[in-house]
């Protein structure tokens, strides 16, 4: 019944997680929240956020924006001490999908990315993407194949060669040592 009306290949993720508010801050209802982006000012142009904790989610207003280092500092309507405030600590903040920000060239959510198929330049199944993580220089493809091997790639464009999201798979180039 569900698959009838899912279009072909897997469905995009709606929500995205954008931080998790790790603290209070103050006694006027601020929170400390740990971004997930890669731009911080970012909040500052969201009008709200889903905050979720124990599988429920409410939408909240956002009334000011702060900074304080690697933090960004919120403050929602509703929220006027550090009581109601500390029992939002532990949440996460998700926003639609429709609120991201429209993503340069040959650039993808990693959401996007995860369980895509991922192909040899030759056509040789390596496996899917189980993760995509940073590390300073470059992104890094977890792939792992049907036994649970892993194999690192680097996400240079000298090993990543195609990314198709509608056909659900990615071609890579091997290049001498990576695997």
């Amino acid at each position: 019944f569900y698959n009838k009306f899912k279009k072909k290949g897997k469905m995009k993720q709606e929500y995205f997680e954008v931080g998790q508010i790790v603290n209070t801050f103050g006694i006027k209802g601020f929170v400390k929240v740990k971004p997930f982006t890669d731009d911080m000012e970012r909040f500052e142009e969201l009008k709200s956020v889903l905050v979720v904790k124990n599988k429920e989610q409410i939408e909240m207003q956002i009334e000011q924006v702060k900074y304080q280092q690697t933090v960004v500092l919120l403050k929602f309507k509703g929220i006027e001490d550090i009581n109601m405030a500390e029992k939002l600590k532990g949440s996460y903040l998700k926003i639609h999908r429709k609120d991201t920000r429209k993503l340069p060239k040959d650039t993808y959510f990693i959401a996007d990315l995860i369980g895509l198929n991922v192909y040899t330049e030759e056509g040789e199944l390596l496996g899917k993407v189980d993760d995509i993580y940073n590390n300073k220089s470059n992104d890094v493809y977890v792939i792992k194949d049907e036994l649970g091997k892993q194999i690192l790639l680097p996400g240079i464009k000298e090993v990543i060669k195609q990314i198709d999201i509608d056909n659900e798979k990615i071609i890579v180039h091997l290049i001498n040592g990576l695997i």
